[in-house]
């Protein structure tokens, strides 16, 4: 039967005060029986608008169909036509403005909770199905990929379900790229990822970590090992700085340094052999999904207060609304309209540390006011005059954007790329280099994860086109 409600299903969750003192997973997914009363939401539109505002192109009003049927695992088997993740899409991507955004149900209430349900779906197979992935046949090629993230990862899938030989190089010890290191625990649970590589694994996917490409293997020794295509989706892992006075103090971290610490390097635990920071007050810098994924980490990490400091207002942050409202919940302070000038601190040659630079006590401010629109029609933040003001902070984490990884642009002769340090590409991913593929944040800079693997669907579908003629 139908559901006409206005409203969709609310998503269970901890109780803010008891999950900021964990790093248990905070959103804790839909029963059978909300699944299937969201599902009867779904107006099965013929012509489809969530589809074309999914960038891999999930079949969604099918698969929600069979959500309704009570059709479990044929939702799933729909949705992994189009996403080689759909545990991690149905948390992390940002449905608001993708696939929901274009639902006809949005017009006169909420749009049918699309991601909620493809994370339903993938939960339940992972849960009960017990069936292998069947190893497709080899089709005789080999095909290279350069990091084990959403693209890579992605772009690995889809060749190797049409029998390729594909060997993925992951620089770290763990497969994942940014789902493992800089998306917390608490909103992508690793056991998560962990599994979903593992599927791919079953389908022939190898992985070889502890590898840099750049620098214990060229693109060029790729080649010469036999591989006929190299796609590259070495991520944007370079971060940026504000260039203010202090930025060099002990207590001042890269977002991605400090949730590369926590996530992947477990910093969280006692005696860690990678330390971090814990307790005290902390700042970061930034309004992004990375800087609430940064402060709601500092918060489980013991600090006693956590600000986001953000140049423009709460209606230009472009953080997911869901990640703000549990930021919110559970009581980190957005200080709007603000913007840092100077990260000040002390010396002190007795601390064990080392102090030739000092240590993080405060941070100066300057208020903001909303200018005029600028190239991205979003008013451009211009200081107030006399306004400075300081906040007394033992941490600082700049989460203001990063830059494409420069290691493989700067060993990699003729591959082109723009004054963002991009890799230039066409339509199809291919680079300026022949066979040599690229998506991502390599290409992009920092983006979503979901754009990420549809520019690696895009490569995969190419380099099956190349190298079948």
């Amino acid at each position: 039967m139908a559901n006409m409600s206005l409203k969709r299903n609310e998503m269970p969750t901890q109780d803010p005060v008891a999950r900021g003192k964990n790093f248990d997973e905070v959103a804790l997914g839909y029963s059978e029986e909300q699944a299937i009363d969201e599902a009867n939401r779904c107006l099965n539109c013929k012509n489809m608008p969530c589809v074309d505002g999914c960038p891999v192109k999930i079949h969604i009003p099918e698969f929600i169909t069979k959500i309704k049927e009570g059709e479990f695992e044929e939702a799933y088997q729909i949705i992994t036509k189009s996403s080689s993740l759909p545990a991690v899409c149905g948390r992390v991507c940002p449905q608001e403005s993708q696939c929901e955004s274009k639902c006809v149900r949005g017009i006169k209430g909420e749009s049918v909770g699309i991601g909620r349900l493809e994370r339903f779906v993938a939960d339940w197979h992972n849960t009960f199905c017990t069936e292998e992935p069947v190893k497709p046949e080899s089709n005789g090629h080999k095909v290279a990929v350069v990091g084990s993230g959403p693209s890579g990862l992605t772009c690995a899938g889809d060749l190797a379900k049409k029998g390729y030989d594909v060997t993925v190089f992951e620089a770290l010890h763990t497969a994942g790229g940014v789902l493992v290191y800089g998306i917390p625990e608490f909103r992508l649970p690793k056991k998560i990822v962990a599994k979903e590589v593992e599927t791919l694994e079953k389908l022939g996917v190898k992985i070889e970590t502890n590898v840099v490409i750049g620098k214990t293997l060229t693109i060029d020794e790729l080649f010469e090992a036999g591989y006929e295509a190299v796609f590259v989706g070495s991520g944007a892992g370079l971060p940026n700085f504000m260039g203010i006075p202090g930025e060099a103090l002990c207590g001042v971290y890269s977002a991605n340094e400090f949730l590369t610490r926590s996530n992947l390097m477990k910093s969280y635990l006692d005696n860690p052999e990678t330390p971090i920071m814990k307790g005290g007050k902390v700042a970061v810098v930034g309004g992004g999904n990375v800087a609430m994924d940064a402060a709601r980490t500092a918060l489980r990490l013991g600090a006693e207060k956590v600000y986001i400091v953000y140049r423009r207002s709460m209606e230009e942050l472009p953080a997911r609304r869901e990640e703000v409202e549990h930021a919110i919940e559970e009581g980190i302070e957005f200080m709007l309209l603000c913007n840092p000038t100077e990260i000040f601190g002390y010396n002190n040659p007795d601390d064990a540390r080392d102090p030739k630079n000092g240590f993080v006590t405060g941070m100066k401010c300057i208020r903001m006011e909303l200018g005029e629109p600028d190239e991205k029609g979003r008013r451009r933040p211009v200081e107030v005059p006399d306004s400075e003001f300081t906040i007394d902070v033992d941490t600082v984490i700049m989460s203001i954007g990063t830059s494409p990884n420069p290691l493989i642009k700067s060993t990699t002769e003729g591959l082109e790329v723009n004054r963002w340090g991009g890799i230039v590409v066409n339509e199809d991913g291919l680079t300026s280099r022949n066979a040599v593929y690229a998506g991502g944040d390599a290409v992009t800079g920092a983006a979503t994860v979901i754009s990420a693997m549809g520019a690696g669907k895009t490569a995969a579908k190419a380099i099956d086109e190349a190298l079948k003629q």
